[in-house]
């Protein structure tokens, strides 16, 4: 038996999109810019932005198309979805022709993170099953 979990923070790139599959599931898409900076050996400060794309299914996916927008900090935990044909990060080519890749998640539990008085109703958490939980409040996108 094998299982993997991912648990990523950061800030939505962009409103979220809220489709719908043939059988009538809903699933919302956003992405999400994680932000790490480190000293490099020589002394440099280097700051880097990852992008993740995140998928939500079913009731959490309405839920996450409501509440989120853009800049709005989320705390996402789920699997990552590898690409089919390498088995790693989706990639493809830009409108400059270099190459570009994204991490897919798919979401199990999405928590609000932007606190109150934010235009939030509060942080909370959304999971798979849909339920609601209190949580304590706490450039360009390539696709």
């Amino acid at each position: 038996m094998s299982f993997h979990t991912v648990v990523i923070v950061g800030n939505l790139g962009k409103d979220p999109e809220m489709r719908y599959t043939p059988s009538g599931q809903a699933v919302t898409s956003f992405s999400v810019a994680v932000n790490e900076s480190f000293t490099n050996s020589n002394g440099e400060r280097i700051k880097r932005t990852i992008w993740f794309r995140v998928s939500a299914w079913g009731k959490q996916a309405e839920i996450c198309n409501q509440y989120l927008k853009k800049g709005r900090m989320v705390l996402v935990e789920g699997r990552v979805t590898a690409d089919p044909n390498t088995g790693g990060p989706r990639v493809w080519s830009g409108q400059d022709g270099q190459p570009r890749a994204s991490y897919e998640i798919t979401a199990q539990t999405v928590r609000f993170l932007t606190p109150r008085g934010e235009g939030d109703t509060g942080a909370a958490s959304v999971t798979d099953a849909g339920d609601m939980a209190v949580a304590p409040a706490e450039d360009d996108i390539p696709f």
